[in-house]
């Protein structure tokens, strides 16, 4: 770091802080800021201070929020018969994104009896016919998944969950095992 100038350094080393930002990166978006575009610099720091303090999660689902409820939760045009269990928030804006989906959702960041009690009340008080889980495939979401399923049996709901296997435009060679075996063990007629 440069000497007499803290406030440089300071904000370098927030910006490596964030995810995916090296220090080369960090000084690039620091100088732009302090140098190149000083007005977009203040832009920044007042739509970071805002969304620190006005974004929140919804109440029900978990998704990122202004408001008691997200624009999803309070939308009478989604379907509310069906949930999709998801890990974080940041799921629900990439599935949002696809356009693939028009249920509800239900951010499950840990299992624990509070969430799973806050789960049930939403499949009961929504009247949901069907969960669908969308979680990281590995050992411990298809455990979640059986225990919910388990924990969940008597309500009445069908259980699905997302489809995996080989991304587009990926070539055999680049897809592991596991990818490729479940492609090939769920595969569908055309």
């Amino acid at each position: 770091m440069v000497k007499g100038l803290e406030k440089f350094n300071e904000l370098v080393e927030s910006f490596a802080n964030l995810p995916t930002i090296g220090k080369k990166t960090a000084i690039r978006l620091a100088y732009h800021l302090c140098i190149n575009n000083q007005i977009d610099g203040m832009k920044l720091a007042h739509n970071i201070e805002n969304a620190i303090r006005f974004i929140k999660p919804c109440e029900q689902c978990g998704a990122l929020s202004e408001n008691e409820l997200c624009e999803i939760c309070s939308d009478e045009e989604r379907n509310k018969n069906i949930l999709c269990i998801v890990e974080s928030p940041k799921d629900i804006l990439t599935l949002e994104e696809s356009q693939s989906y028009n249920g509800l959702y239900f951010v499950l960041d840990e299992l624990n009896e509070e969430k799973l009690e806050k789960l049930k009340q939403i499949i009961l008080k929504l009247n949901i016919s069907e969960l669908i889980f969308a979680l990281t495939h590995s050992i411990n979401s298809d455990a979640t998944i059986f225990f919910i399923e388990d924990k969940f049996k008597g309500l009445n709901l069908t259980f699905s969950k997302i489809a995996q296997g080989i991304p587009s435009g990926i070539n055999l060679e680049n897809v592991d095992l596991i990818s490729l075996n479940k492609a090939m063990n769920f595969r569908t007629k055309i």
